[in-house]
C-alpha cells in the first residue's frame, strides 16, 4: 500500500468517519491490541465507537515501512477524554484526562485491506486532568 492511500486511512480515522473501516479493513480482519483481540469491520466498529464516544483520538504515523504484503509504523496516540466516563475502555476518567500511546503497529495487507493489525505497546501513560502523570503499561 503505498504512504499516500495509508494516510488517507489515517486522516479519516483523525476524522472518526467509520466508513474508512468499510473501505481498508477486511471482513475477516483480525485485530490483536495488547491483550484485547476482536474481528471484522463490526469488531472494528464496535470498539471504536465505545472510544470515540468519550476520547478525541488523534493518531500521528512517524516511521512507515512497506512491502507488497505489509506495513509497520511507529504510532503515537493521544486521547484527550470529552466527558466523565467510570465505564471507559481505559476505566474510570473525568473530562480533561489524557492518555498517550507510543508504539509499533504491523498491518498485514492484501487486496488493498488490512487483513490483520497487530499493536505493540512501547509506553502507554495517563495525565489526569489535575497533571499528575502515571506510566500505565499495557491497558487492555
Amino acid at each position: 500500500m503505498e504512504r499516500s492511500r495509508f494516510d488517507e486511512y489515517i486522516a479519516r480515522f483523525n476524522a472518526e468517519d467509520e466508513t474508512a473501516f468499510d473501505e481498508f479493513i477486511a471482513p475477516d480482519m483480525h485485530m490483536t491490541n495488547g491483550t484485547l483481540e476482536f474481528t471484522g469491520v463490526d469488531g472494528m466498529k464496535a470498539h471504536y465507537r465505545r472510544i470515540w464516544g468519550t476520547f478525541r483520538e488523534f493518531l500521528e504515523v512517524g516511521r512507515y515501512v512497506t512491502d507488497d504484503d505489509h506495513i509497520a509504523i511507529e504510532m503515537e496516540t493521544e486521547f484527550t477524554c470529552l466527558r466523565d466516563d467510570p465505564d471507559s475502555t481505559f476505566g474510570p476518567v473525568v473530562a480533561g484526562d489524557s492518555f498517550h500511546f507510543s508504539g509499533l503497529i504491523v498491518y498485514d495487507v492484501a487486496d488493498g485491506r488490512f487483513q490483520r493489525i497487530r499493536v505493540a505497546y512501547n509506553r502507554f501513560t495517563k495525565t489526569a486532568a489535575d497533571g499528575t502523570v502515571t506510566e500505565l503499561g499495557i491497558p487492555h
